[in-house]
């Protein structure tokens, strides 16, 4: 049974799939802009902790989607893409996966040394034994600013490769995840 935008169901992501893709993705957005505005917004609102807060959903959330990644297969793409893209496809999303696991844990990392501790908002949380300017600090913040900024290019790149495959190739790849 095809649905009304004319995608072949098995050809389609399953609908926690899809919800979990959008929310993590309007996460990260929102969390990557309030990463690069900080200075600028701290002087309207606690921007920090928001950052921190979505940083740790952004952790489980991603913990549950490789979760609900090994409960069931890929759809396969119909009609089916050239093996280099289909390389890229997986090498992109597997430095995804790596990236919303590694940027949350750094920037955790960090905000364990703060002397106002972590909170998910406003529930406290446990930190790691961590004190601001050490070697572990340090690797924290310099892995976590060097991955924001590779994902960001990485969002890029995939946004432009779902934009190539919707309008311009038309083959229904961008539609398998909306």
């Amino acid at each position: 049974m095809a649905v009304p935008d004319g995608i072949d169901p098995a050809t389609r992501y399953n609908t926690v799939a899809r919800a979990l893709h959008a929310v993590i993705a309007v996460l990260v957005i929102t969390n990557a802009t309030l990463g690069l505005l900080h200075d600028a917004l701290e002087k309207i609102f606690n921007v920090m902790a928001l950052h921190k807060s979505i940083g740790l959903t952004v952790l489980g959330l991603t913990v549950l989607r490789i979760l609900w990644r090994f409960t069931w297969t890929t759809p396969p793409y119909n009609p089916p893409i050239k093996q280099w893209e289909r390389l890229t496809a997986k090498t992109v999303h597997t430095i995804f996966y790596v990236l919303l696991l590694a940027i949350p844990l750094t920037g955790f990392t960090m905000a364990s040394a703060s002397p106002r501790g972590v909170q998910w908002f406003g529930i406290p949380v446990p930190t790691f034994d961590v004190e601001r300017d050490t070697p572990v600090w340090e690797a924290a913040h310099e892995g976590h600013e060097i991955m924001a900024f590779m994902a960001i290019a990485l969002i890029a790149l995939h946004v432009g490769a779902a934009l190539r495959h919707h309008f311009v190739l038309k083959d229904g790849v961008l539609r398998r995840m909306w």
